[in-house]
């Protein structure tokens, strides 16, 4: 075998092609780190949001939509009363009837962007068990809650979304009254109402959905609740699998992010194979010298793959030091809400598996070809 020294010789030979390689490698591992990275936090959050306790009921025919769905305002009592089993807090059933709505807000600073709107009542933290109060209070008449990535919805700084801020619906002013935190969830997306408020602003005299939380109800329960209630035209789907399905209809938009990498990554990819088939195709001769003296064809693709997993290993360290300052705790708001990029092990396993792949199977056709030739006309190749 060659010494090691030898292929970290070799990698300065040539300073043009050195940093050609090693910025290209730490352009597909970003590439890869961020794509991954994006998919599993917009994935882990719709995940998270929904827990196995709890169904929503919607209106018939809106099981894909919540915003599109229309409920009896007394569906809310008559579910509390009907379902036996329903988790209880001081004798309060844990039934929540909400309104959800997606409209243009506007901040203290005077920027206004959608945001997502939920009107509800205090017992909806009986149901929403994610949901803690960091500052201040619940909403009440005139008076708004906030999560606390709202502000990144919005796309605005922190400080116009604190509390003591007004924000501003339509004509409507109303005052932040409190901060609340959902972690890993879209909950920390939202702005919280009074429900009475927001049925008023919006002109709406029934509610989005009912949202309830099991104890020794089952689902079945709540389904045949439904089916038995004609009258009232509901669905009930478990909550956690209505945000599966939002996962599922996101899912373009995943394929697309691994599709802009991949082309990204191939131009990259293919541009260091031709730096690569350059490099070694100047070395036959000397590679051919080597063999001449006793070394084997199989020491010498060691060495080249040695020297080559040198410099897409310290591109893909770059690499890893770009997305951790520039990536890593990033928020990226979507149409239902906001998550958190993370350098999670699964990120992390990825950028470093794609940069040694490079090192190894990138290398390998240019190497191949630079050995291939005979002995002879190697030592006779200019």
């Amino acid at each position: 075998m060659l010494p090691f020294t030898y292929a970290i010789r070799n990698l300065f030979r040539d300073p043009t092609r050195l940093a050609q390689t090693v910025g290209g490698s730490a352009l597909v591992v970003i590439l890869l780190i961020a794509a991954v990275a994006l998919n599993q936090g917009m994935s882990s959050v719709l995940s998270a949001s929904g827990s196995p306790q709890n169904v929503v009921i919607l209106g018939k025919g809106s099981e894909e939509s919540i915003e599109r769905s229309e409920v009896h305002l007394e569906a809310e009592a008559i579910i509390s009363t009907a379902i036996r089993g329903l988790d209880e807090q001081l004798g309060v059933a844990a039934v929540s009837g909400e309104i959800f709505y997606q409209a243009p807000l506007k901040s203290s600073s005077g920027v206004e962007n959608q945001a997502l709107l939920r009107g509800v009542f205090e017992k909806s933290l009986l149901v929403h068990t994610s949901v803690r109060l960091l500052v201040g209070h619940f909403p009440g008449p005139g008076e708004v809650m906030v999560g606390r990535l709202a502000h990144r919805k919005m796309g605005i700084d922190a400080a116009s979304f604190a509390v003591g801020k007004n924000v501003y619906f339509g004509k409507s002013d109303l005052r932040i009254v409190g901060v609340f935190e959902a972690p890993g969830t879209v909950l920390e997306s939202e702005v919280w109402f009074d429900r009475n408020d927001l049925a008023s602003l919006t002109q709406r005299n029934t509610l989005s959905a009912v949202v309830l939380r099991l104890d020794r109800a089952e689902f079945d329960d709540v389904h045949a609740f439904t089916l038995q209630r004609n009258d009232l035209e509901l669905a009930a789907i478990p909550e956690d699998k209505y945000y599966e399905k939002l996962s599922l209809f996101y899912q373009p938009i995943k394929v697309m992010t691994w599709v802009t990498a991949a082309l990204v990554a191939a131009g990259s990819i293919f541009g260091g194979l031709n730096t690569l088939y350059a490099a070694f195709a100047s070395r036959i001769r000397e590679m051919a010298t080597l063999q001449s003296i006793g070394y084997t064809r199989m020491a010498l693709m060691v060495s080249l793959i040695q020297e080559s997993l040198l410099a897409t290993l310290t591109g893909t360290l770059l690499a890893f030091l770009a997305a951790y300052f520039l990536l890593d705790g990033q928020t990226i708001p979507f149409s239902v809400g906001t998550f958190i990029l993370t350098l999670t092990p699964t990120v992390i396993i990825t950028g470093l598996v794609s940069g040694l792949l490079l090192g190894t199977l990138g290398t390998l056709p240019p190497a191949i070809r630079c050995l291939s030739p005979s002995l002879p006309h190697a030592l006779r190749s200019s």
